[in-house]
């Protein structure tokens, strides 16, 4: 029993500095005056994040969890509303805001009506907070999606290449077609 607490003591440190890094640009917006050239997109997803842990801490009964994520989720929309403040496109933030608590909503709605209590309720949304948490470490590389279908279909061109290649590098992959 004294080894799960010590980690779950490590997971609170660990887990609550991950959520601190923020803090730099939270103090990059105030110093400049600015939201230029810090993304928003990863604050969102996170605090989506902590909120769904949070929700799944409450109804499992895991302080562990409800701790970290309430830390978690607060300094999340400290950055958000941080942002919406310093950003030029206040709208846009807004808007994408408003598309989290959004989606939220609907997420509470189906787990709290819907989906019937127990291990299927836990499950379905451990599963659904499980993909939230991938998308929270993708999010910062959404400057990147323009892209990624290049990279990704350069990739399997490449496996092609090196899988189906001719056998014998002399002769060519291809037949000469006759007319």
């Amino acid at each position: 029993m004294e080894f799960l607490q010590l980690l779950s003591c490590a997971c609170i440190v660990f887990t609550v500095g991950m959520f601190s890094t923020g803090l730099t640009d939270l103090k990059k917006m105030r110093t400049t005056r600015s939201a230029d050239n810090i993304q928003f997109l990863p604050f969102l997803t996170t605090c989506l994040n902590n909120l769904g842990w949070l929700y799944y801490g409450l109804l499992k009964k895991d302080g562990t969890l409800i701790l970290v994520n309430t830390i978690g989720a607060s300094l999340q929309t400290l950055y958000i509303l941080s942002y919406c403040h310093y950003t030029k496109d206040r709208r846009r933030a807004w808007l994408q805001t408003l598309a989290m608590v959004c989606t939220l909503g609907v997420g509470w709605g189906y787990f709290s009506v819907i989906v019937s209590e127990g291990s299927v309720q836990l499950s379905q949304l451990g599963l659904i907070c499980s993909v939230f948490t991938i998308s929270m470490y993708l999010s910062p590389l959404a400057d990147l999606v323009p892209n990624t279908p290049g990279i990704v279909t350069s990739l399997i061109r490449f496996f092609l290449f090196w899988s189906f290649g001719p056998a014998d590098q002399g002769t060519p992959s291809y037949k000469p077609v006759s007319i």
